[in-house]
Formats: C-alpha cells, structure tokens, sequence
C-alpha cells in the first residue's frame, strides 16, 4: 500500500474530503466506515474496520492514514490488511497523541470513520497490550420465510456469451463510460454520407442537411475512421465500422445542401462498390478526391493497410476484432438523408441488390470479414419496410426478412460463403406510460409508478410470449412483440448460421434505479438470448442510472471480476416481479455468477434451485438508496453468504440489481 501524506493547510483538507463524501455520504467509490474496535490505544494498536468498499484498498493508487485535527496534521505510516470488501485491519502509525480520524481513500474519494480514535500514550518500557483477533465477517441473516419467487436453473441448458453484448455508440470517447467495455460503433446517420477519401460527411435531418468536417477536420484519408479503431484498440474493444451503400457521400466540406430538388448532384460523390468496374487502376491509399466516385473495395483495402500485420479483419487478429456495417437504417433515408436519397423509400429489392453488391465488394477482399445488416431503425421496418410491403400480418411469413433471409442465402451460395454474417437492427422502444409519454423520452430523477414499470417491464418486449407493452405495435398487431424470436425463428429456417444484434438501444430511465434495472435486465437478456453484439446509444449526457446496468456485470466488485462467459438458462415463476440470469466461468470451473432483478416495489424473497453451487456467495447491489449517495452509480458490497448444494434463497429489495459472485 501507498500512503498517502496530505501537507494541505487543514480546513482545505477537511473542505476537500467532505465536499467528495458529501457531508458523511458517500461518493462513487469510495469506502464506507461503518464501525471499527477498539476506538482507543497506543501506536500500533490494530483496529478492526467494518463497511464496505474496501476490495482493491491495497492497490498503488490508494490510501490510508489518520487525521490528527491538533496540531492539524496527516500521520504517515501504519499497515493495512484487507480482509474482505467489508472489513480491513489497520495499525495505528506513530506521529502524534490525542484524538483523530481514520480514514481510507482511493484516487476520487475518501471514507472517514464516522468516529474518532484516541492515541494514547504507552507506559514507558511497557509492551502493547495483545490484539484480539478480529471478529469474523456476519453474513446476512438467514431467510426463514416462504419465497416469493422461485428461480429454476438447467444446468446442463448452457450456450457461450458473446463478448461483444457489452457495447456502446462512442464507447471510446463517451463521458462516464462504465469499466471494461468489449464493443464500439462508429455508426449513425452522420456516416451514410461520409468520404473515405476526405473525411466529409453530411448531418442529414439531424442538422441542416449539411455538408462539412464534423467527423474529422484531417485530410488523411480514412481519418475519421482509423482514429476510432485505435482508440478502441487501445482501450481493449472490438470496433464496428460503417460502409457507405446509399449511393452517395459528401463532396465537399460547404455547408448546408438545399434539398428543393435532392440529390444535388454537384456537392455529392458517386459511391461505387468494387473499383475494377470502373478502372482498372490499383488500389492507393492516397486516392484521387475530385474524379467523383469513392470506392467500397479500395475503402477497406486502405483501412487494412494502416493497420498492416494486425489481420482486424480476419478471424483471428494480433489486436481486436474489426466488423463492417452495411450503413445505417436505410428504411429512412427518405426522410434522415433526403438530400442524396429524396422523398421516395428505396424499395425491399433495391436494398437487397444494394446489400449484396457491396458485401461481395468487401468479401472478395476479405473473405473472413464479419457484416452486419440490414441495420433497421425498428420494428416498422423489420414488419413492413415502413409500410413498402403490402400485406403484412403478424404471424404471417410476409415480413421484410422473409424477403431478405432467402435472398442473402441464394446470393452467399453463389459467391461461396455468407455475405451477411449478423441480422442487424436498432430498438428503441415505443412502450408509453399510458398517459402517452414514451419510455425513452422519460429520462428526469422523478417518475411515476406507472413510469417506472413501463420502463422495467420493457426489455420483456424483446423475448417474452406472454408479455404484452403499452405501444401503438401492440394495438396494432394485437399480441405480444416478441421480436427476439420472432427473427430467431424466420434466420433458423433460411440461414442457421447468422447471428443477431441490437446496434442501438436505449430504454430511458438515465437518471432513475428504473434505468439501471432496465438495462441490466438488457444485458441479461442479450445473453440468455445469444446475440453477437449491442451497443447501446446515449441519449443525452448524464446517463449515469442507466450505465450503471453495465456495472451489474463488468468489474462489479472493482476488482475486475465480470459476468461469466457461459449462459445457463433459467426460469422465474415471476418474471414480472423477478428474473435472475445465471452464468459460468470457463476460466475458473465451479465459480458461477448471477445476476438478480427485482423490478417490483417490494422486497422478493428469491429461492434459485438447481445450480449446484460451492463456497461463498459474494453480494454487489445497486437500489435507489445506493445510488442517491453516489456521484457515478455503481455496485456496494451487500453481504458474504457460504453456499453448498443446488440452492440460494436471497432477498432482493425492491427495485434493485444484485450481482452474486459464488466461489
């Protein structure tokens, strides 16, 4: 450990610590001291520390010391013990008598005993007198009463997680990022238009129609692009790169382009998908800018280039996984980019062509690269491409990918190998509060009970035949969504290799518990369900309840410790009220980790049968309490619990996350 000696004048320390820990609350992070024994001795009396958040305390970066308020003074020394997250040993270091606090900091914070320490002073000559043992860690009381819910695990129903579920839009670069992020997207409407060769690109309805150099002012070709893959590499994560399909891209960096009688075609390029239809010029990486195309083929060609040796594209790259887009909700470039695309809808089979086209231009020059498409918007475009397809009905197979899915598959059978590797589309939920406000528009510190619920029961839209949201898609189809499996189904039959992904989501609720339960129940979903890849897109800055759901499985307990990587499935009698999802470690046999919802307003005695289960069950929770005393929202230690058998019984509080570490 590295103690930390403050020479601050003492009112700009003390000012400082409880500005951090408001007033006795504690900050993002920071450690609890809860009670400690005893409260007075000599140096080098060991005192017993109860809280929480002490995991990690003996990393280089953190502190320990004792505040003497007279003469005003930080003591240097004394050891420290780590006993578990909720109990640590510290000595009383020699430096000065009379009456202190203890505390215990990390790099953001600090925790102060909410009581003093008297040093006193040993009688000459005389030795200091025996230290106790520390008394052992009490577990939480043992649940006697009937459960409310019943879990049921299938231990041997197991499938592996993807890695790539743990993702966001600007994940390199968004503010507050949770820790330990896998997946980013360099996506959107701002990239449909974008030049590889000038980095230009047009805002479409999002700002003006406008043409200019917000994604890069550099005039390196692929700039925008690369600058994100290697942040993403540095940072650990896999990176999703959108290519143009549209048609056209910005050919200039001027401003806004009028849209009176669209495309006008002197401010745009043409995009082309394979160079050698055109020319029969080699690929550069300093290509022209003013002969009016920019190709697809030479596009990942050059992106290749500049990260020669490292294979991004292949199936095993020296760094991280690079993927490919085939652009960004294309059902309504009609309206998002109706300066190149005009008023009229591209029409199912003009997509499908488009689709095939560029993914043979990308696979024939890699024939192992990863795509994604279509990259619907919603659910109007999986069902009807936003109404294009006459007919459709809810349990017919006359929906948009029964158009595609064969079509992709007859094309992969001709080129050798599949073109589409991932069905890609983005959810947003259209479920209402009843009062007509939608979940994604709720996003304030106060809402309603019916808000609340709106917002926890909505990931269920995803993959529950039983339930049905309050959505003009419900009134509509008059059954549940169900969309998970309804697309699971419809790609088993055509193309039983192609997985599935959600590259923009967001279920509101960014400054309430009820965002942190629904996105957690997200990434619980996206991993009992096998999807490739999510990643969710803020919808405004201070999103902090809402990451928060990321916290429930990626470094929970601050010291690195995630979700397992294989799914176990499992069945709640009440999922309305409860769902718990349940995984294993292939790192380490025997260590299973859950993760519990309550999404009722009452605590839920949970009994989860059927895992078997060894050593101690480690509790991380989240609860609108918890998080009212924090400045980032994230996990405090709730708790150890031996466990042996095939049995748990846990009580949830009411709306709250727990995660369950058993090893």
């Amino acid at each position: 450990m590295q103690l930390q000696l403050r020479a601050f004048p003492i009112t700009a320390v003390m000012a400082a610590f409880f500005m951090i820990i408001g007033g006795g609350a504690s900050a993002a992070g920071a450690p609890i001291i809860s009670s400690m024994s005893p409260t007075s001795g000599p140096v080098g009396t060991v005192v017993t520390i109860t809280g929480s958040g002490f995991l990690g305390a003996t990393s280089a970066n953190s502190g320990m010391g004792f505040y003497l308020p007279s003469p005003g003074h930080w003591v240097k020394g004394g050891t420290v013990a780590v006993v578990s997250a909720i109990q640590v040993r510290y000595t009383i270091p020699a430096g000065g008598s009379g009456s202190g606090q203890i505390y215990i900091g990390n790099l953001n914070s600090a925790g102060f005993a909410p009581m003093p320490f008297n040093v006193t002073t040993a009688v000459s000559g005389a030795p200091p007198p025996p230290v106790a043992p520390p008394p052992p860690v009490a577990p939480p009381p043992p649940v006697t009463a009937a459960p409310n819910v019943t879990v049921t695990v299938s231990p041997t129903n197991t499938h592996p997680i993807s890695p790539y579920i743990y993702g966001m839009n600007f994940a390199a670069s968004a503010a507050g990022a949770p820790p330990a992020l896998t997946f980013d997207r360099a996506g959107g409407n701002r990239w449909t238009a974008y030049d590889w060769e000038t980095n230009a690109s047009n805002a479409g309805s999002d700002y003006l129609y406008e043409s200019d150099s917000y994604l890069s002012a550099s005039s390196v070709p692929a700039a925008a692009v690369t600058s994100v893959i290697n942040a993403d590499q540095s940072k650990g994560m896999a990176s999703l790169v959108t290519f143009q399909m549209q048609g056209l891209v910005a050919g200039d960096e001027l401003g806004p382009v009028s849209v009176a009688s669209p495309p006008l075609m002197t401010r745009f390029k043409k995009v082309v998908d394979q160079k050698n239809t055109v020319s029969g010029a080699a690929f550069t990486a300093t290509p022209s800018a003013i002969d009016g195309n920019v190709y697809m083929d030479e596009f990942i060609w050059t992106l290749n280039e500049k990260f020669a040796g490292q294979n991004i594209f292949g199936t095993s790259p020296s760094s991280h996984h690079v993927f490919a887009q085939l652009d960004n909700e294309p059902e309504l470039w009609n309206t998002s980019h109706l300066e190149i695309q005009g008023s009229t809808l591209v029409t199912p089979s003009a997509y499908i062509a488009k689709t095939i086209s560029l993914a043979t231009a990308l696979k024939t020059q890699f024939p192992d690269l990863v795509i994604f498409g279509p990259v619907h918007y919603g659910f109007y475009g999986i069902y009807s491409w936003s109404g294009a397809i006459a007919g459709v009905t809810p349990s017919g197979n006359n929906w948009f990918p029964d158009l595609y899915l064969p079509a992709i598959k007859a094309a992969s059978v001709k080129f050798g190998r599949p073109l589409v590797d991932v069905y890609d589309f983005h959810w947003y939920p259209e479920s209402t509060d009843g009062s007509g406000n939608r979940i994604t528009s709720l996003n304030g510190p106060t809402l309603t009970a019916a808000q609340v619920q709106a917002i926890v029961q909505s990931p269920r839209s995803l993959w529950d035949t039983t339930y049905r949201e309050n959505s003009w898609i419900t009134s509509a189809i008059g059954q549940p969504i169900y969309i998970l499996g309804r697309l699971q189904s419809r790609i088993a039959k055509e193309n039983p290799g192609m997985k599935v992904s959600i590259t923009e989501y967001n279920n509101g609720g960014a400054q309430h518990i009820a965002g942190t339960i629904a996105q957690a129940d997200n990434l619980g979903v996206f991993g009992a369900q096998a999807l490739f890849a999510a990643n969710l897109w803020p919808l405004q800055a201070n999103e902090s309840y809402l990451l928060a759901g990321f916290r429930a499985f990626r470094d929970f307990d601050g010291a690195n410790h995630n979700f397992g990587d294989t799914s176990v499935h499992a069945t709640s009698s009440n999922v309305g009220n409860v769902a718990v999802y349940v995984s294993t470690d292939s790192a380490r046999p025997g260590r299973v980790v859950m993760v519990a919802i309550n999404r009722s307003t009452t605590a839920q005695i949970t009994a989860i049968t059927g895992q078997p289960l060894s050593g101690t069950a480690h509790l991380f929770r989240m609860t609108a309490a918890t998080a009212a005393a924090q400045s980032t929202v994230e996990p405090v230690a709730a708790g150890a619990q031996a466990v042996s058998g095939s049995s748990l019984t846990v009580t949830l509080p009411a709306l709250s996350v727990t995660t369950i570490d058993i090893y």
